[in-house]
């Protein structure tokens, strides 16, 4: 039963050009950023492949331990720079490094140096490598004293409005990166990381096919025949949820290769097992950028079974197709159009759960929910909620069948 009622799925036209559809939007928005992809050198701008193995080529020499002594030579490195008047432009706010100091010196590692620079800078403050020249010039950086000094600033910021359980979870968390951290390259990652939500487009076309499971019966006045069969009401309707659940895991899993398959292709996987701390040093969780993904990802499957369960559930109870899209649509991209206005509070706390929001990693924002003394961050948070309503929701969607009153 379970095969037929998947093959009864896939030979339909419309679940062909569904997917079609889905996958050739998921390839463009995803392939997005390498078609857009430049970066600059002293001759101007290169685009496209020749961009990326030029940016690729700057960062063979950055793979390297940041430890203290290689952070304190690089801060005399630029500090000197800014030593000599001839290297020095002013644009009447800021100076900076010009000429061959900038091409030679700074651009190779711009993105380091403007990482290193962030952390020594206050929570508000987004200064760049001009920050380092302003560094007191001991003989040590204190690299990571200062970015646990910022971390503890962070974390007690009035605006935050954390509790004592909360702040001392996320110290305990950031605690547990390991350092030096290395660098290295990791473009294909980031991009991955920061697209996810992205994939929000493939959980809809996954819902659009799965909606006619039962509705789809009402319209074509079939439902009266399953309903009165020896297994209509019971292992028939069982074969119908596992199949909509096979179908919407395969469909969603070949959107997940191409969507990360499109930019590891391209920049290379290089960064896997690098911490994702030299994205943004003030990220508390202990990950690697694999780890981080990896995560991410099982977030948003999370979602799409839970997706799959209210289509079902809508589906049990709405007489078309369409009614039940009705509904999904706003429920899916509705948080797209709301914008949380800090991370504390039952407003933002409410919308990091939505589904839009929730497939996007925040992994930089201390989002935590309070029960008591027990802290939980929003991934944990996430995966028990979208996992709560895949339990709930599918017997309601089975029994909303099964009490069809057949007109």
């Amino acid at each position: 039963m379970i095969k037929y009622e998947f093959l009864k799925i896939m030979r339909k036209k419309s679940t062909l050009i569904i997917m079609a559809v889905s996958l050739l939007v998921t390839s463009f928005l995803f392939g997005l950023p390498i078609m857009q992809y430049q970066t600059y050198s002293e001759d101007g701008v290169i685009k496209g492949k020749e961009g990326i193995a030029f940016s690729k080529k700057q960062f063979m020499d950055l793979s390297v331990p940041l430890s203290e002594e290689y952070i304190t030579e690089i801060i005399k490195e630029v500090q000197q720079l800014f030593e000599n008047p001839d290297n020095v432009g002013y644009d009447g706010n800021e100076q900076f490094l010009i000429g061959d100091a900038y091409w030679n010196d700074i651009a190779p590692r711009e993105k380091l140096l403007n990482m290193i620079a962030k952390t020594y800078d206050s929570p508000n403050e987004n200064s760049g490598y001009q920050k380092l020249a302003s560094l007191d010039g001991n003989s040590h950086a204190d690299f990571y004293q200062a970015l646990q000094t910022k971390m503890q600033t962070l974390l007690n910021a009035p605006e935050r409005a954390l509790s004592d359980e909360q702040k001392e979870y996320w110290s305990s968390m950031s605690g547990k990166v390991e350092t030096p951290l290395q660098y290295g390259y990791y473009e294909g990652w980031e991009i991955i990381m920061s697209s996810l939500e992205l994939l929000m487009i493939a959980i809809l076309s996954v819902c659009v096919v799965v909606a006619p499971i039962f509705s789809g019966e009402y319209q074509a006045g079939t439902d009266a025949v399953i309903l009165s069969a020896k297994y209509g009401k019971t292992k028939l309707i069982s074969a119908k949820i596992m199949a909509s659940f096979l179908f919407g895991t395969l469909a969603f899993t070949l959107h997940v290769v191409v969507a990360c398959g499109l930019p590891l292709a391209t920049f290379g996987t290089d960064g896997w097992n690098l911490p994702i701390q030299i994205a943004n040093t003030m990220i508390p969780y202990p990950f690697t950028f694999l780890q981080a993904a990896l995560l991410s990802i099982f977030i948003i499957y999370l979602i799409l079974f839970a997706m799959i369960s209210l289509t079902l559930f809508l589906s049990s109870k709405m007489k078309t197709p369409y009614l039940v899209l009705l509904v999904l649509v706003p429920v899916l991209f509705l948080p797209m159009f709301l914008m949380p206005n800090g991370t504390t509070g039952a407003y933002n706390l409410m919308l990091f759960l939505l589904p839009y929001r929730a497939a996007m990693p925040e992994i930089g924002k201390f989002i935590s929910y309070q029960l008591g003394s027990l802290v939980l961050d929003a991934f944990s948070v996430r995966a028990i909620l979208y996992a709560i309503l895949t339990i709930v929701l599918l017997p309601v969607a089975r029994g909303g069948f099964q009490k069809h009153q057949v007109i």
